[in-house]
């Protein structure tokens, strides 16, 4: 699977894309990660890549064509498909308005070849971008998270994140993603006992039992505990 990054930033992605589960991902060549920086798709020769927004406010924005210019070069880049895999590939594209990135969304993205992620910078990226690339290309719109940060980098790597953990092998077992069995925030290691400034920290006592059964219902239970917590308004998820 190919995950293509439209960032001006490439050394702030690939240090944490290149450690850990994700990069051994990568050296397995369970999947790629390609970079197209939008200033080499500039049109003037001191690769600026942004200018001020129309209608006045503060800071810069990302110039419409170098993105889609990069986005074309990560399309063109050939492509083997695979099966069960789409070999018509997505672009990801970043708003603070957009959908909410689940696991189902995760699971939606792995069914394709090819992955685009959209890095914008600064104010955002010209709208007009998003509009070109959605007449050759279908373009997916996300919110990683209810904060606003400073650029598309960690929305992409959290994405690539999520989606690299479902592909077959990479976790060794498909048991090892979470969300795919009962699970709770809270895990437990050795030692059985902490003493910490005269207080001692003891593992839960069900989870020493050896009882698949009521360690599943208390994982349950904690589960939903921390899922009405951070539902909207205090309520339970539907």
């Amino acid at each position: 699977m190919k995950f293509h990054i439209i960032t001006l930033f490439q050394d702030a992605c690939d240090a944490y894309l290149s450690a850990s589960i994700i990069g051994r991902a990568r050296k397995e060549k369970k999947i790629s990660i390609i970079y197209q920086n939008p200033r080499d798709f500039v049109d003037n020769k001191w690769g600026k890549v942004d200018e001020r927004p129309y209608g006045g406010g503060p800071g810069m924005v990302m110039s419409a064509l170098p993105v889609v210019r990069a986005a074309q070069r990560a399309l063109r880049i050939p492509r083997s498909p695979r099966r069960g895999i789409k070999p018509k590939p997505v672009v990801v594209w970043f708003s603070p308005s957009g959908k909410q990135f689940t696991n189902k969304d995760a699971d939606a993205l792995a069914k394709y070849s090819d992955v685009v992620l959209v890095c914008g910078r600064y104010e955002g990226v010209d709208e007009r971008a998003r509009k070109i690339l959605k007449t050759f290309v279908p373009v997916k719109e996300f919110a990683v998270g209810e904060a606003v940060y400073t650029g598309g980098e960690v929305p992409a790597l959290a994405i690539v994140d999520a989606v690299t953990r479902r592909l077959p092998g990479v976790l060794g077992k498909d048991a090892s993603v979470e969300e795919r069995r009962i699970a709770s925030r809270a895990v437990y290691t050795r030692p059985e006992s902490i003493l910490y400034q005269a207080k001692r920290y003891k593992v839960p006592s069900v989870l020493l039992t050896g009882h698949h059964a009521k360690m599943d219902e208390w994982r349950a239970k904690r589960r939903s505990k921390a899922q009405s917590r951070t539902s909207p308004r205090g309520g339970k998820r539907k």
